[in-house]
């Protein structure tokens, strides 16, 4: 697969984004990794997993509050899957490559593979995005289209209605389908695997195992095979549809585009800066709740802006963002709401199931 290429050329707003950003944490004198806040979270939604967890295999509580804590573990789990693993395995968590890995393989206690996601999404999606048949991120097929350069079947025109059924089955096709079809066939969205060194075969294999014999093999032994796929799928099916919207929010709604290379030149005709301005958008950045849960993934444009910088700075960068965007007339993409940014999410689902 040929690479693509992006326009290179000289950027005032790119050269004072860089300033403006360097300067806010020389002045204040930040680094630009995790803090306090990152680490109390962690500690803080590790406790809640290893909680929910302790309370469903040995209190022996009520089958609708076990369900519900399996639900939270859910929500918990997702939100793991946000903060710490995202920043570590972005290299952000921690001034420490160490720590960083170390957090990055909270995913593999997770059922994934870290390694798999850094080829996925650090390097093709971060690279790549919203380009069809590069970015593996958007590539839900055959049930979803995304966008109007994938194929149209007749069932799209439903999918506006159906679609969050489908998200509550993302962590399972992630678990069970996916990784595996990425490690055997060596490739995502059609490039090369790199660097799967005898170390990482292992760590993907014995991490499976982990995980298996950690939410299925205890359970079942404790409580028996059908409480723990009834708690199991629940669990599953809430982090699925959580992980999904929030991604979808990002980067698949009316206003973010799907720009494609030239046929001949494989370029597409835009810089790298300012393909992320138009393939991205905020949703719900007042919300301090929505912040602190997303990772900062609500700033979706500081984080595709300044990928190795930690979440917990997002907010105070979106106010350079912003006023940059404002003096050199760049459209910045954000949905005030969850709800509007939802909305628009399944007015564009509609608009390409029907297009």
């Amino acid at each position: 697969m040929a690479n693509i290429t992006f326009k290179t050329q000289y950027s005032e707003f790119a050269v004072a984004l860089r300033e403006e950003t360097q300067n806010y944490f020389k002045t204040n004198n930040l680094s630009k990794t995790g803090n306090w806040k990152l680490y109390s979270k962690t500690v803080i939604l590790f406790t809640i997993a290893l909680t929910c967890y302790g309370l469903l295999i040995f209190a022996g509580l009520h089958w609708a509050i076990n369900l519900g804590l399996c639900a939270i573990l859910g929500i918990d789990m997702a939100a793991i899957g946000f903060n710490v693993m995202h920043d570590g395995a972005h290299g952000s968590y921690s001034k420490k490559q160490w720590i960083n890995d170390a957090m990055a393989y909270s995913l593999n206690l997770m059922g994934g593979s870290s390694f798999l996601w850094k080829m996925k999404h650090n390097v093709i999606h971060h690279n790549l995005t919203n380009i069809e048949g590069h970015d593996d991120d958007i590539d839900i097929r055959p049930l979803i289209r995304t966008n109007i350069n994938q194929p149209k079947k007749g069932i799209h025109k439903y999918q506006h209605y159906y679609f969050i059924f489908l998200y509550s089955l993302t962590s399972v096709w992630w678990v069970y389908v996916r990784d595996f079809m990425k490690y055997f066939s060596k490739k995502i969205a059609g490039q090369p695997l790199k660097n799967l060194t005898a170390k990482e075969h292992v760590i993907f294999w014995v991490s499976k195992v982990i995980y298996f014999f950690i939410f299925l093999a205890v359970p079942i032994y404790f409580l028996g095979v059908g409480p723990t796929m009834v708690g199991y799928f629940t669990m599953l099916g809430v982090q699925g549809v959580i992980l999904a919207v929030v991604f979808q929010l990002a980067h698949v709604v009316e206003d973010t585009t799907f720009p494609m290379p030239d046929e001949e030149t494989n370029k597409i005709e835009n810089t790298v800066l300012m393909h992320q301005m138009e393939t991205t958008a905020n949703f719900c950045t007042k919300n301090k709740f929505m912040h602190w849960y997303t990772g900062g993934l609500n700033f979706q444009i500081e984080h595709h802006l300044f990928p190795k910088i930690s979440h917990v700075h997002y907010d105070q960068l979106s106010k350079i963002v912003q006023d940059l965007c404002k003096k050199y007339n760049i459209k910045y993409k954000e949905y005030p709401t969850f709800f509007k940014a939802v909305k628009s999410h399944v007015l564009h689902l509609k608009a390409v199931g029907n297009a």
